[in-house]
């Protein structure tokens, strides 16, 4: 069963949460975190991208970075931009995008969780990214950014967080990207045992955004565990921040892919390839965005095509071989462009699916791209299906929005 238990966060007076608020780390290269936090004081870029300020050719894995995030997160505290509350309590955190609003709940998992597979992964981590988050977190000792969590829903949790969104927030501003946030303190000392007892009962948590993060998180935290001999099992460091959103609001966006050239194929020959695996209809010059899975849009030369998989490229029996980015990489990308490894090739590059189909058009168009694929986002029950039986997806399968933001609340490990 699962560990989510409340913690003593530090967090902005109302006033400047609006400005303190950043979006996280990953997000953002350190010249646009440089734009975005120009002319701010309060911007936590200062504490999760501190190499803006330092010259713009500082080595953004040196020391002095980590120093200077360790630098910034003390002198927030003494400026009283974080304020650290009284007691161990949990938050409500909402996003709204349109008409859509998601309620999380803000709280540490545990550092035992994620070692023994009760929290759930579907991705492989990159050593060197893993390594930057550790060293931050030790640096700073804290966790600075939330890392994005989802669970099965609980009736009685949906309850108690709607009841508590129905008070008046603790901030509630849109940033400069048009999502409102609202936040609000759950410190009832009943309801706070009530959620505790709620959670112990939940028998798993998924990472849905944030597994560099997470392992960095739980890596710091059992290093620590190991340097203590008198470790109890209690102390902070064995506990990490993250948001629990219930898996029915959440929605996963499109991955979409690029790719430079076509390995030496001709458009024509190309397309004669493709039919190999796929029923090729040509679209003209309007965006082709899939309806229903196993089914593609493609962008070449001006032109949009749907290409629908023919049976025998999938398995819906097996929940790796039933995804459309499976299908994508072993008909297409390796079989017909030699495209074998999404980590590391140089020719292709991924697409959020929030920057629209246009985005795509814009790559190929430009001349840097040679042709582009939207796809049909993965679902939930996919992502917990492929948690759930031990599997990994693909590089670059899901991307959820909106993205949460930094500085909202901080958990520090002591």
């Amino acid at each position: 069963m699962a560990v989510f238990k409340p913690f003593k966060g530090y967090r902005p007076p109302s006033e400047i949460a609006k400005n303190l608020a950043s979006r996280p780390y990953d997000v953002l290269n350190s010249e646009e975190a440089r734009v975005e936090a120009a002319g701010n004081p309060h911007s936590f870029l200062r504490v999760v991208k501190p190499e803006i300020e330092l010259p713009e050719d500082a080595n953004p894995y040196s020391e002095a970075v980590y120093q200077t995030a360790k630098e910034n997160f003390q002198k927030f505290i003494d400026q009283g931009y974080l304020v650290q509350d009284s007691k161990p309590q949990y938050y409500v955190y909402a996003q709204t995008w349109g008409e859509k609003t998601q309620y999380g709940i803000v709280g540490c998992a545990g550092v035992e969780d994620y070692l023994n597979d009760v929290i759930k992964k579907h991705e492989l981590t990159r050593p060197d990214k893993e390594e930057d988050r550790m060293k931050h977190v030790r640096v700073i000792n804290a966790n600075a950014e939330p890392v994005f969590f989802t669970y099965r829903r609980v009736e009685e949790i949906d309850r108690i967080v709607s009841e508590t969104a129905a008070n008046p927030p603790v901030y509630d501003f849109t940033s400069d990207d048009g999502f409102a946030h609202g936040f609000w303190v759950i410190d009832d000392d009943s309801t706070i045992e009530r959620l505790e007892k709620l959670f112990a009962e939940v028998p798993c948590l998924y990472v849905a955004d944030g597994h560099h993060r997470t392992a960095a998180a739980a890596l710091v935290g059992n290093e620590k565990k190991k340097a203590n001999p008198s470790h109890t099992g209690n102390e902070e460091y064995n506990f990490f921040m993250t948001v629990l959103f219930p898996d029915n609001q959440l929605t996963i966006i499109d991955y979409n892919r690029v790719v430079k050239d076509l390995n030496g194929l001709g458009s024509e020959a190309f397309l004669a390839r493709l039919k190999e695996f796929f029923e090729v209809t040509e679209k003209g010059t309007e965006p082709c965005k899939p309806g229903a899975m196993h089914t593609f849009g493609m962008y070449l030369e001006g032109k949009w095509y749907s290409l629908a998989a023919k049976p025998e490229t999938y398995d819906d029996n097996d929940p790796i071989r039933g995804l459309d980015v499976t299908i994508l990489s072993r008909c297409v990308l390796e079989n017909i462009l030699d495209i074998r490894d999404l980590r590391t090739d140089k020719r292709i590059d991924f697409v959020g699916g929030i920057r629209g189909l246009k985005e795509l058009e814009r790559r190929v168009d430009s001349g840097e791209m040679k042709v582009a694929f939207a796809l049909y986002p993965v679902s939930m029950r996919q992502l917990m299906t492929i948690a759930d039986t031990g599997n990994i997806m693909p590089p670059k399968t899901t991307w959820f929005e909106p993205k949460l933001r930094s500085g909202l609340v901080v958990h520090t490990l002591d």
